[in-house]
């Protein structure tokens, strides 16, 4: 039998495709809210033979199935590590979803390589808390597998707005997650230390300051007393309580699914929450390299996992390039994409190989960078290439940006697409004496101009001069999964976006 997981909070007409494109036979759904947007689909779908509602009674519950097959015992069946086990979907970010081919031996190698990674797991006591969606490879890998293996304890998040909450409930001592959390928190804290100011906020930054020099002098094998000292004093009276609103036994977390900005994973290092850094796809089981917490370097995402390799392609770049196209070989490789010959044949190399689509560089210590992706890369119309992606992740660090996307094709520059943190910016007006209405402040030029102040001035140094974006355009409602601007894994459809606002962009270059 083949697995195949669907997200809950889904379109139905993807639900459809799904079910249609896998040809499965068995349905379950979670509770009958669910199944009442579904009831219809053995009318439609000739190969869907049976709906199961795991959270309620009667003929077509979960318990009425058990009871049947408890009354009918099977002999269990022991699959060979080619086998099939599951039929994943991936959360495209344009058309529709593809369905990936992965066998037993994709799952348990990987899971066994990322356990070697985190040896002091196999020494303590493991408990997480599941924030990841389980029709996710990178959920079900790192949690239902890995944990599960080292005989760990789970608590369920109960959504993404109570995650803090959660983690002081659960007191996790591992966390896998992905970015988008961390910059919560990370935006969270600045945002609280701006309000309180004063001694707080002293000591805060004074602390921060010092951990960084206490850092990068511990690379070059040196100390400093007074940097110590200050350490010390933010560390007990600050970096102490938010290891505590973290559930205060965190010996680590892991990330993936995007890659973490430096700045945030060096501040969580620095407080003494570590975050390693990893990378992966659906297709790669989804593992393919890790940041060990015997063995990391900030702003990498690793070095490659057991029994994997990474081949850097530079024929599929332009020329002078120092990076090139992540190839991975390896168990952890999918079987292809199923029904789709041909897109299995334009990502598989003729020796096995996984095109990634994702722009990296080894270094000579065997660190894994990512550098953009192939798809999202573009050229400005005096020929330079941007890579949207690092520009847009500095750009959320500012406290009144919530969602960024930076567009330039073939134009004279780039321009930028904001959100703003409803909150900061509310209060910002408040403070002001400005309208507090979304509506009204985003279409205020003072606001327009103070917000990209804050983006130019931040870029600056960090980026080339053409890269930074020179106009702006500021929404009112942020991208969500509701209104089809993000994947499941929360990942930015860019295209919908820019089809979206093509009119109000255009307008932007007249």
């Amino acid at each position: 039998a083949r697995f195949v997981p669907m997200y809950e909070a889904e379109l139905v007409q993807i639900w459809k495709y799904i079910i249609t494109d896998s040809q499965i036979q068995v349905l379950f759904v979670s509770k009958p809210e669910v199944y009442e947007k579904i009831k219809n689909f053995p009318k439609e779908i000739p190969t869907l033979k049976h709906i199961f509602i795991i959270e309620a009674q009667g003929e077509n519950s979960m318990a009425a199935l058990e009871k049947k097959g408890a009354a009918k015992p099977v002999a269990a069946a022991s699959p060979a590590p080619d086998d099939i086990a599951e039929l994943i979907y991936t959360s495209g970010t344009t058309g529709n979803p593809k369905g990936v081919l992965l066998c037993h031996m994709n799952f348990t190698s990987n899971a066994h390589a990322g356990l070697k990674m985190y040896p002091e797991l196999l020494e303590n006591e493991v408990v997480s808390l599941t924030i990841l969606p389980w029709a996710h490879s990178f959920g079900q890998t790192a949690e239902l597998f890995a944990i599960i293996r080292l005989g760990g304890a789970m608590g369920l998040a109960e959504s993404a707005k109570t995650i803090v909450n959660d983690i002081v409930a659960v007191k996790p001592t591992f966390l896998i997650a992905v970015p988008t959390v961390f910059n919560r928190i990370y935006a969270g804290l600045w945002d609280k230390m701006n309000q309180e100011g004063g001694l707080a906020k002293t000591l805060f930054v004074m602390g921060i300051d010092a951990a960084k020099k206490r850092r990068e002098l511990a690379q070059q094998g040196k100390s400093d007393f007074m940097t110590n000292i200050k350490y010390k004093l933010a560390d007990k009276i600050v970096f102490s309580k938010i290891r505590e609103r973290l559930g205060g036994r965190l010996l680590g977390s892991m990330t993936g699914s995007a890659a973490m900005n430096p700045e945030i994973g060096k501040f969580f290092f620095d407080i003494g929450v570590p975050i390693y850094d990893c990378y992966g796809l659906t297709e790669t089981s989804p593992g393919i390299s890790m940041n060990a917490s015997f063995d990391y370097r900030l702003g990498s995402v690793g070095k490659i996992i057991d029994k994997v390799k990474v081949v850097i392609d530079s024929s599929v770049v332009e020329e002078g390039a120092t990076d090139g196209e992540i190839v991975v070989y390896g168990p952890n490789v999918m079987k292809g994409y199923h029904n789709r010959p041909e897109d299995t044949k334009a990502t598989m190399t003729p020796d096995g190989g996984f095109r990634t689509g994702d722009r990296g560089r080894l270094d000579k210590d065997g660190f894994l960078y990512i550098t953009g992706r192939i798809k999202e890369q573009y050229k400005l119309e005096n020929g330079k290439f941007v890579f949207p992606v690092s520009l847009e992740e500095e750009i959320c660090l500012i406290p009144f940006v919530q969602q960024a996307v930076v567009y330039g094709l073939n134009r004279p520059y780039n321009i930028c697409i904001v959100v703003p943190d409803f909150d900061v910016l509310g209060r910002y007006a408040k403070e002001k004496g400005l309208p507090t209405d979304i509506e009204t402040l985003v279409a205020r030029q003072d606001i327009i101009d103070m917000i990209s102040e804050n983006i130019t001035n931040h870029l600056k140094g960090k980026f080339g001069g053409y890269e930074i974006p020179k106009k702006f355009l500021l929404l009112s409602e942020p991208f969500t999964l509701d209104n089809g601007t993000l994947t499941q894994t929360m990942k930015l459809k860019r295209k919908v976006v820019l089809d979206k606002l093509m009119d109000r962009i255009e307008a932007l270059y007249k």
